[in-house]
This record gives C-alpha cells, structure tokens and sequence, in this order.
C-alpha cells in the first residue's frame, strides 16, 4: 500500500483517504450540534481497487483522533464505523444513546444530506 494521508474537508461532510493524488475511500459524515456537538458518521466507502488494504480503519480511527482534538464525542450510524468502534473501545468511546437518537432523528429529518 502506498503513504496515504486522510483529509478532512468539512464543507463537504468527508474524511479522506488519499493515495497518490486520489481519492480512495471516504467516511462521510456530518456535525450534530444538539444535544450535544458530535462528529456523525453515515457511509464509509473504499474504492475496489483498495479494499483490504485497512484503509476503512484508518478512517474511522482518524475520525476519532479528530474528534478528540477537537473535544466532540462520535455518534455512529455508520455499520462499519459502528463495528470498529466495538473491536477499538479503547480508541472510540461509546457515545450517549440519546446523542445517538438526536443523530438518528437529524439524518431522518434531512435525508438530503446523504
């Protein structure tokens, strides 16, 4: 597997990953504000011609990592996310279920969104 950085570019709600100038996978997602600030992962997607190369983790790991920088807790709705975050609980802090119904409720309410 070549270097791949991951990227977030928060206008368009994605974490990522980049190879050789392309994008190769991605976690999109977007930021609940109440009841509580969360990063809220949808969808994670690796490209097939990168697929068991661990980028899906790396993803999900760094979406952690960015929202203890930035003092927010993750609610996942994303499957894969959600799985990742139950083999890592020491790297992903199981959210509030009622942050989790707040963040289940927006993307219902806003399907345009994803």
């Amino acid at each position: 597997m070549s270097d791949i950085e991951i990227r977030d570019d928060r206008a368009a709600g994605r974490l990522e990953a980049v190879a050789d100038g392309e994008v190769v996978g991605h976690i999109a997602y977007f930021v609940l504000d109440a009841p509580e600030r969360a990063l809220v992962p949808v969808h994670t997607i690796v490209e097939p011609a990168h697929e068991g190369q661990g980028i899906a983790g790396s993803l999900a790991r760094e979406l952690y990592r960015l929202a203890g920088r930035e003092g927010v807790t993750v609610a996942p709705l994303c499957p894969y996310v959600v799985k990742w975050a139950a083999r890592h609980p020491d790297e992903a802090p199981a959210a509030d279920p009622e942050l989790l119904r707040a963040a289940k409720e927006r993307l219902v309410a806003h399907p345009e969104l994803f």
